[in-house]
């Protein structure tokens, strides 16, 4: 199979990242100019499970700091998050830094279970997706059950069922990126000091 490229037949860079499916990221990997993976799950989620060789820089981190990392991503860079929606994001916040050399893991670790990728697992997290779920869930469940004894507690699940609509439009979480800043998924994290110095090393 023929390695990705970033370049146009005219040698110009690419502005936009092309979306690789899992195999294709595989192939990538083996090939001499292979490129650098950032995992933008959360440092428990990292920790759970993640591809061999790949850098954790948190959704979060990497927003507030994404002009910095910019000057140590100068090879070909696949995001990684879940499921493909956090590495889109962390995608378009690098490209406003002028990185035009960026590409987005289809699918994400699901992805590349589903095909055989090789994973270094280690103490269990439940992922951050799953987290939203049960929490959006239970206060839906929990306004709905107290409406019947007060009523306006019904509003409070229709507010949560705007957010989720919101979230789907928006391919965002507002939920989601407030419960990634709990000690529970902060365990194992990363300075941006020995990020920096992780990517600067390994150039």
């Amino acid at each position: 199979m023929t390695c990705p490229t970033n370049t146009t037949p005219t040698g110009a860079r690419l502005r936009r990242p092309a979306a690789l499916d899992a195999q294709a990221v595989q192939d990538w990997l083996t090939a001499t100019d292979g490129p650098r993976l950032l995992d933008v799950r959360s440092p428990a989620e990292f920790t759970t499970a993640h591809i061999p060789g790949s850098y954790n820089v948190p959704l979060d981190l990497l927003r507030e700091h994404a002009t910095e990392l910019r000057t140590h991503l100068g090879d070909d860079v696949v995001l990684v998050c879940r499921s493909g929606a956090r590495a889109a994001q962390a995608e378009t916040v690098l490209a406003t830094t002028g990185l035009e050399n960026l590409h987005v893991l289809a699918g994400g670790i699901t992805a590349w279970e589903a095909v055989g990728g090789p994973l270094t697992r280690g103490a269990q997290t439940w992922e951050l997706e799953r987290q939203v779920r049960l929490v959006a869930g239970s206060i839906v469940l929990a306004g709905v059950l107290t409406s019947t004894v007060v009523p306006w507690t019904k509003w409070i699940s229709a507010g949560i069922g705007a957010g989720l609509t919101g979230a789907a439009v928006t391919n965002s979480c507002a939920m989601g990126m407030l419960l990634s800043k709990l000690p529970y998924n902060r365990r194992n994290a990363l300075e941006l000091a020995a990020v920096l110095r992780d990517l600067r090393d390994d150039l």
